[in-house]
């Protein structure tokens, strides 16, 4: 079982990452002050923290951080992306707050959609390749581990590949919900990625089929078609002490256009059973092809409406996980 962590990705407009969020005239609801307050709410152990946030402080505004960390028993991820990672920034966060874990996404690439590029998916691999091994180095001479985030773009072979020949300070952010993006099964891509993890965002989707592929919503985590349970006697089995956030999914749904035949462009040969695998396996909890599947925020909602959507998701969400038996911890 994983201990309660939490991260700010499912509370983007809440915490003003995205759109207007709540009203400036509340700021402890917003940014750092906002987030800390919802994981003091639901009382984690593992909270990863978005690095801005912390690079935009002083070192007394560090102090204090760290201090009131250590008041809730709490240990800190840094949470970055490898395209603009400034490393300086990044040690010095990690430092300041004791953090061992520096996740990072390393595309922009979403819905697996690597056609998106033209000719430059090969190009954008090889700069990932080089830029990790580099900022691993770096990392490695400050006791520091890297886990790389599947963020809709690699596959598990490609991420296995990569920590490989990065380094053994080198590992794996492993998001449950972004096996389907990738036209993989959410339990193939466990097995294949478990030696490598690190760090895991909990995450889930309903899947919606299209003409073109099918559309990933947005969810409550434990209401979609993530087997959660599986995926975590798989991944506790391979490392027991992982670490591991609660991540609702984006505000957009994501549209997995895999029936177009250019969006295979760059992607390995796949077996018909393992391509079978990951289209059984989105069929849990389908919703229904016309239904209206849009969030507030794709509606255009605002304000409290919003705010509201965002943080009852993530309270059902942590009752979800502590009641499937996946996270240990009891809201204060």
């Amino acid at each position: 079982m994983f201990a309660m962590g939490l991260n700010p990705y499912g509370l983007t407009y809440h915490l003003g990452l995205q759109g207007q969020g709540t009203p400036r005239a509340n700021p402890k609801t917003r940014g750092l002050d906002g987030f800390l307050a919802i994981a003091e709410e639901l009382g984690v152990v593992t909270i990863e923290i978005f690095e801005p946030w912390i690079a935009a402080l002083d070192d007394r505004g560090l102090t204090a951080l760290r201090n009131r960390l250590v008041r809730n028993g709490m240990q800190a991820v840094i949470s970055s992306g490898l395209p603009s990672a400034s490393m300086p920034s990044i040690l010095r966060s990690a430092a300041a707050l004791d953090a061992k874990l520096v996740r990072f996404a390393l595309t922009r690439v979403l819905c697996g959609d690597r056609a998106t590029l033209g000719d430059g998916w090969p190009k954008l691999v090889e700069e990932v390749r080089g830029k990790l091994k580099a900022a691993a180095s770096v990392a490695s001479e400050h006791g520091l581990t890297l886990v790389i985030e599947n963020h809709q773009d690699f596959g598990s072979d490609e991420l296995v590949g990569f920590c490989e020949e990065a380094g053994p300070n080198v590992g794996i952010c492993f998001d449950t919900g972004n096996a389907f993006p990738v036209a993989e099964a959410p339990l193939d891509f466990t097995r294949r990625v478990a030696a490598h993890v690190r760090h895991v965002h909990l995450k889930d989707y309903r899947v919606q089929c299209s003409d073109e592929g099918f559309r990933l919503v947005r969810c409550a985590i434990g209401d979609g078609a993530v087997p959660f349970r599986a995926m975590a006697e798989i991944l506790l089995a391979a490392r027991p002490s992982l670490t591991a956030v609660l991540e609702p999914g984006a505000l957009e749904a994501r549209h997995v256009r895999l029936l177009r035949p250019e969006w295979w462009r760059f992607y390995a040969p796949k077996t018909a059973a393992s391509l079978a695998a990951c289209l059984g396996a989105a069929r849990i909890n389908l919703l229904p092809e016309g239904a209206d599947t849009r969030t507030p925020w794709e509606t255009g909602e605002d304000g409290q409406a919003l705010v509201a959507y965002e943080l009852d998701m993530i309270r059902r969400s942590a009752a979800n996980m502590r009641k499937l038996g996946v996270m240990s911890g009891q809201a204060k």
